[in-house]
């Protein structure tokens, strides 16, 4: 069985739009550039063609791991998001104390993960950590880099 993927509304709007322009202007240009490579002539030493079919291969797999994640997603209904505690679908503004300083993050699904616009995924170290925290708490995620604390000053939509 498929992993479920949680999603905002957002997210899904992105992911379908994505995979709409797949199916009609990306696979539209590669058999265009295809239709174009077979003029060449000799297809064993066309680059251009291996380079489209190349590109065919990537959209289709794309198309594919789409449509996959489209069927096993599970949408956070942003009227029913709370800000009592962190959850996938808010905003979350914290206090590093290594280095002082506020930052602030959106926690989203692993398809919507854009961190550097502060969107971080609930599986990231930081987004799972923070999951379930309440304003005051003072939290601790194992990174990479090493053990980070936070502290949740705020939490909204």
């Amino acid at each position: 069985m498929a992993k479920q993927i949680t999603i905002t509304n957002e997210g899904l709007k992105k992911l379908n739009e994505e995979l709409e322009d797949l199916r009609t202007n990306k696979r539209k240009e590669v058999a265009e550039a295809l239709k174009e490579a077979r003029s060449f002539g000799d297809l064993s030493e066309n680059s251009e063609y291996d380079e489209a079919k190349d590109t065919q291969s990537k959209v289709e797999n794309r198309i594919a791991e789409l449509e996959e994640m489209l069927k096993n997603v599970r949408v956070i209904d942003d009227s029913a998001v709370s800000t009592n505690t962190v959850s996938v679908g808010v905003k979350v503004k914290v206090r590093d104390e290594r280095f002082d300083e506020d930052r602030e993050y959106k926690i989203v699904g692993t398809t919507q993960a854009n961190p550097d616009v502060g969107e971080i995924s609930d599986h990231s170290p930081i987004g799972h950590a923070l999951l379930g925290a309440k304003v005051g708490d003072v939290v601790t995620a194992v990174a990479p880099i090493g053990n980070i604390k936070l502290k949740v000053l705020e939490i909204s939509k």
